[in-house]
């Protein structure tokens, strides 16, 4: 752990990753989820090694911030003496609810579990770069669609048969289809369009694929096209009973065989250890059997006598407990004073605007507040993005926290400005609508609203 990785590396735990606070690790159990006796452990170490910052990442990896070089070594000798198994290698991701879920259009273990073995006897792991990954979606009420990956596969019915939906580079919206094929046929798809990467080297990914390599994919195994395949719906009835629609926010309760499951989402992915292991503490008494992490920077209690009662700790403790919180509409890093290369108090901002604008605030307006360039929270395009750079707080109109910003105003007066927009919206917006009216307005009034009454 001498090397530490670098910025855009995955922070593992065998190796952290330098960040303005100190060195961060990411865990991912291999088992799904962890007790709610390890997570208090978990939390424990993050008290007496790192900064008492815990996080859950939009993918749904648990992170340990503000540590040091020894300390980053207790911290794993401690998760070792947990007996946590922490995933490595090319991530092949599975949903939260993978297994357990009644109504998954299939089990994605097995076939997730197939394709890490043959990215390991292809030997491609090591050719790979650490941000290419790997989505297996069973479907049921909890869905990856909002996750992206190089390589998707997704089950769905055709007929009486399950079959897996193959697509590359992006999310269930953006993502290019390929097939739609078998279980054996989409693992050796995944591991050519995998092959085809690290060919490229370890900065490439499916989108650099050409387009002659992406037909070739798509035709390698002679199938019937998915437009015409009969039945193909994660929908499907059973038993004369149609199953509910699928969630992308797993901020919810979610029946499963044999109990339910609670969804819970920490703010802005992040929360103080302490309330952690409070939660953690709390779910045993209530008796949680197992915490699993989740896409959306949330946590899922399984096993709950009284989740309402659970839910109603959550809140009391400051976690996101509703799915129509405005909280989950921002993205917002630690931010200054937690993290040395934070120029504005991005949580603060986020804090006000949330609470001030939350009408607003709604699936189709990202709003992105980054303490610096780097733009660790939202490294993707967002409508509007605050940066935090020497002259304040920019902004950025439609792209990331590494443009340049159109306008300015001070740290401590961003979320005005940001409310002056909001309000723009408010008296000239449609019914039902907030992103369109932030293309009408354009960017040069939109940096004007942003400057003015400084």
């Amino acid at each position: 752990m001498n090397a530490f990785s670098r910025r855009g590396a995955c922070p593992a735990l065998s190796a952290p990753m330098q960040t303005g606070d100190g060195l961060l690790v990411r865990l991912n159990p291999v088992a799904g989820g962890i007790s709610p006796k390890s997570m208090i452990g978990l939390g424990e170490s993050a008290l007496r090694h790192g900064n008492g910052i815990m996080e859950v990442t939009a993918r749904g990896s648990l992170q340990i911030r503000g540590l040091t070089a020894e300390s980053a070594r207790l911290l794993a000798d401690e998760v070792d003496a947990l007996g946590i198994a922490v995933r490595t290698g090319v991530p092949v991701e599975t949903g939260p609810l993978a297994g357990i879920d009644p109504e998954e259009n299939a089990d994605p273990r097995p076939l997730a579990e197939q394709i890490r073995a043959a990215i390991g006897e292809a030997g491609l792991t090591a050719r790979l770069g650490p941000k290419v990954s790997v989505v297996v979606d069973g479907g049921g009420q909890l869905t990856m669609d909002a996750v992206t990956a190089d390589v998707r596969l997704k089950a769905v019915w055709a007929g009486d048969d399950v079959l897996w939906s193959l697509s590359v580079a992006g999310d269930e919206r953006s993502a290019r289809p390929l097939a739609t094929v078998d279980a054996d046929a989409s693992r050796d798809i995944a591991v050519a369009a995998l092959r085809m990467v690290a060919e490229r080297g370890r900065e490439a990914h499916t989108r650099d694929l050409s387009e002659r390599q992406l037909n070739s994919l798509a035709r390698w195994h002679s199938v019937t096209p998915p437009s015409v395949l009969p039945d193909i719906s994660p929908a499907r009835t059973e038993g004369g009973v149609k199953k509910r629609q699928p969630k992308i926010h797993p901020i919810d309760t979610f029946a499963l065989t044999g109990g339910d499951a609670l969804g819970i989402a920490l703010p802005y992915g992040s929360m103080p250890a302490q309330n952690l292991i409070d939660l953690a503490a709390q779910s045993a008494n209530l008796g949680a059997t197992e915490i699993r992490l989740a896409p959306g920077r949330a946590l899922l209690f399984l096993g709950l006598s009284a989740s309402s009662l659970l839910k109603a700790s959550a809140a009391a403790l400051g976690f996101v407990t509703d799915p129509a919180d405005p909280r989950t509409r921002i993205a917002a890093c630690p931010g200054a004073p937690a993290c040395a290369s934070g120029r504005i108090a991005t949580r603060a901002i986020a804090e006000t605007i949330a609470k001030e604008s939350a009408d607003l605030l709604d699936a189709s307006l990202t709003l992105h507040i980054s303490g610096c360039a780097k733009g660790c929270a939202h490294p993707g395009t967002a409508a509007l993005t605050l940066v935090g750079d020497e002259n304040g707080a920019g902004l950025v109109v439609d792209g990331t926290a590494k443009a340049l910003p159109a306008a300015y105003r001070p740290g401590y007066d961003a979320a005005r400005g940001v409310a002056g927009i909001l309000a723009a919206i408010r008296d000239g917006r449609h019914q039902g609508e907030t992103a369109a009216c932030l293309k009408r307005l354009g960017a040069a009034s939109i940096a004007e609203l942003y400057r003015r009454n400084q």
